[in-house]
């Protein structure tokens, strides 16, 4: 079966979409154009797998997006190009990326993912995207996917499937007590479910394992930061992030991942680039920008580098690398809050700085 032109995916819930696209990955493998094809040589060859890149439609797409998207050749690399948060992406943006869906690149593989809510059984499209004509025509061919995410029903479904493709085993009424402790969310059930896993060993999930699920929301990044910035972190972030130590270095790489977003974004503001925001956000993103400057969010970077270079040659253990991470970020915010707090206060005598060259004026 001829694989999509391209495909959109309109979900809320991000690991149902990454199934998908998994799942359609592996029906289509890609196939690399043969030097001799066409000219009573062999047929095309099947190389291993996509190479799949992710982007994302809270910034600006890369150069990198739009070469892959166009770029065609006997040598070229079949891609996967997943665009994330596409429902950010202005409108202009969307205009130029259907104008090229137009044009299929055999090589290129879009997967374009509206991560938006559902209203009444319904998507909340944008309407500069609901009109565009590279909808209209995935519909008629049917290379749309669109999930209004997990219900009550779907967290068992989900379950299910997901315990069976690991051989995870329940005991009876195990499945219904699990189920009524997870919360609507693919990635949290895909967690929790690995955590109860490895607590069974080689046996089964038992009823009573169910009060090991201990989910938290996921963390809201940029209120982390600004918690910090007060000095009153919420215990609910701390537990996410230093809990759960069955988990390895699950929690950390994703924590890195938002905490570098976030930090790009700040940066991007600070000095001056354009960032789509909603208007509500925009203002205290600013100010937090701001206050950190470009030596604080710098550090920020050396932080997470840190983080990361520790585990991978292994010098630190997961545990340790975010336990120096949050610690270096307290760090971080507390003389930021001094700093404030010294600025705020005009007649209060500055003690003497130093001057290049570690003279004191």
């Amino acid at each position: 079966m001829t694989r999509p032109g391209f495909t959109i995916c309109i979900c809320p819930d991000a690991r149902l979409t990454r199934d998908r696209i998994d799942a359609l990955l592996a029906a289509h493998p890609p196939v690399a154009a043969d030097a001799n094809a066409g000219s009573m040589g062999p047929a095309p060859a099947a190389v291993p797998e996509w190479d799949r890149q992710a982007f994302w439609g809270d910034e600006p797409l890369p150069p990198a997006f739009w070469e892959h998207l166009t770029l065609q050749g006997l040598f070229a690399t079949p891609r996967a190009l997943v665009v994330r948060n596409a429902q950010n992406l202005p409108a202009e943006t969307w205009k130029r990326i259907s104008a090229a869906l137009a044009r299929p690149n055999p090589l290129a593989w879009p997967f374009l993912c509206l991560e938006v809510g559902f209203d009444k059984g319904q998507p909340k499209v944008p309407a500069h995207i609901a009109k565009l004509r590279c909808l209209d025509f995935a519909e008629s061919k049917k290379w749309i996917w669109r999930s209004p995410g997990l219900d009550e029903r779907g967290v068992a479904t989900f379950v299910r499937q997901h315990a069976a493709s690991r051989s995870i085993r329940f005991a009876p009424g195990a499945l219904e007590a699990v189920c009524a402790a997870l919360p609507p969310d693919a990635t949290a059930i895909a967690t929790e479910l690995e955590k109860l896993s490895l607590a069974a060993g080689d046996g089964e999930v038992t009823a009573a394992m169910a009060a090991l699920v201990d989910h938290a929301a996921d963390i809201d990044i940029f209120s982390f930061m600004r918690a910090l910035q007060a000095g009153n972190a919420p215990m609910t972030v701390w537990r996410q992030v230093l809990r759960d130590r069955l988990g390895g270095d699950s929690m950390l790489f994703p924590f890195l991942g938002m905490l570098l977003r976030e930090t790009r974004i700040l940066w991007q503001l600070l000095v001056g680039e354009q960032v789509r925001l909603p208007p509500s956000v925009l203002p205290p993103k600013q100010q937090l920008a701001r206050q950190l400057g470009h030596a604080g969010l710098a550090r920020i970077w050396d932080l997470a580098l840190e983080a990361e270079m520790g585990i991978k040659s292994g010098e630190r253990s997961p545990e340790q690398a975010m336990e120096m991470l949050v610690a270096g970020l307290f760090t971080l915010f507390a003389r930021g809050r001094r700093a404030a707090q010294g600025a705020a206060q005009p007649g209060r005598p500055r003690p003497p700085a130093y001057a290049p060259g570690g003279h004191r004026n």
